[in-house]
């Protein structure tokens, strides 16, 4: 059968090649076609379009790109038509996907969600679409089942596909000694976007000055240039190390995050943390009128309290962020933090969430 996947940031590249993987096990004539990045190149099939040209984030950076954004859209609706696949697979990226997802609706292609968009987050209207136009949704996360209840939507809960990927990583054993890391350090992950970088990254570097005990490793992603990170390092005694974040945060002994999906999987790697976000002024002050939720990270989404403490636009200062990574680095604070860490990990679920999804998506296509 032919599949068309659409992932537009890293999580969803990630994700997806998971899927794929499944996919293929149980459907080994399956042609892939799809917008991603090299995890999901690895699986095989062919790439349209690459995630470094299409990860947009916040209102300003869609605003300044909609040119560009409307430009992606036609080209993939062109190319859909063209591959003619018998299942089109949407993961999270809603901006765009749900408007694909219309667009399939309109041609008579069975969609698949996987990975439900944040939509209880903000535009909860949202999900009347998702109802209109998807024919099968697949929820990574505990709470999202009762949410779209009222909406008349019965997605497939099948657990998180975090759990698949960390189980299948290759850890380094040796990752310290392989890279010179002789001190206890504190982890960066200042997002994968070009605008997270932007606005999350500076304070974290800022912050590396007043932990001289501390080495500082920043996890970068594979697709952003060593350039542009060194142009944000500058000086500081910071090291850059890409492409490996889950030995970064296996061995770190703390992390500073951007939020999203990484405070997750910091968690489940156990490292304890501090969530960090910055938007624009603009698209912040827009955030403040339509965003519902109580919390930004998963970790807190969760467990529906506060396990990880969150720094937010004007409250993330190197000031604030260095008192609050001092009180994780030993004491009742970073302990109570690990405890709740494995009270997670036993709400979150067992491993096999991309598996459940890719037998689900090939049965309800072969039928």
């Amino acid at each position: 059968m032919k599949y068309y996947l659409i992932a537009g940031e890293a999580s969803g590249d990630l994700h997806g090649s998971n899927l794929m993987k499944h996919i293929l096990n149980f459907d080994p004539k399956a042609e892939f076609r799809f917008w991603g990045g090299d995890l999901m190149k690895e699986q095989g099939g062919t790439m349209e379009k690459h995630y470094r040209e299409t990860a947009f984030m916040g209102l300003t950076d869609v605003l300044l790109n909609i040119g560009k954004i409307f430009k992606f859209l036609k080209i993939c609706k062109a190319d859909i038509l063209q591959f003619k696949p018998d299942a089109l697979i949407l993961i999270d990226y809603p901006g765009f996907n749900l408007k694909m997802a219309a667009f399939a609706k309109e041609n008579g292609i069975p969609t698949h969600y996987y990975i439900s968009p944040k939509v209880w987050a903000w535009n909860t209207k949202r999900a009347y679409k998702i109802k209109k136009n998807v024919d099968y949704l697949y929820s990574i996360l505990p709470f999202e089942t009762e949410f779209y209840k009222p909406f008349g939507v019965r997605p497939d809960y099948i657990g998180n596909p975090l759990c698949d990927a960390i189980e299948s990583y290759p850890f380094d054993t040796e990752f310290k000694a392989n890279n010179a890391l002789s001190k206890p350090f504190i982890a960066l992950l200042p997002g994968s976007r070009m605008s997270e970088l932007k606005h999350v990254l500076p304070t974290m570097i800022a912050t590396r000055k007043l932990f001289k005990d501390y080495d500082f490793v920043l996890a970068g992603a594979a697709h952003i240039s060593d350039d542009i990170y060194q142009s944000y390092i500058k000086d500081e005694n910071i090291r850059l190390i890409k492409g490996k974040t889950y030995d970064v945060l296996n061995n770190a002994h703390a992390a500073l995050v951007c939020s999203g999906t990484a405070t997750l999987e910091t968690a489940l790697l156990n490292c304890p943390q501090v969530v960090c976000y910055k938007f624009s002024r603009l698209s912040y002050e827009i955030g403040k009128l339509v965003i519902k939720v109580k919390f930004i990270s998963l970790v807190n989404l969760i467990m529906d309290r506060k396990l990880v403490n969150e720094l937010i636009q004007v409250d993330y200062t190197p000031e604030t962020t260095a008192r609050e990574l001092k009180k994780i680095l030993d004491g009742p604070e970073r302990e109570a933090m690990l405890k709740s860490y494995a009270a997670l990990r036993i709400k979150v679920g067992e491993p096999g969430a991309s598996k459940r999804a890719a037998q689900l998506i090939v049965n309800r296509t072969i039928k």
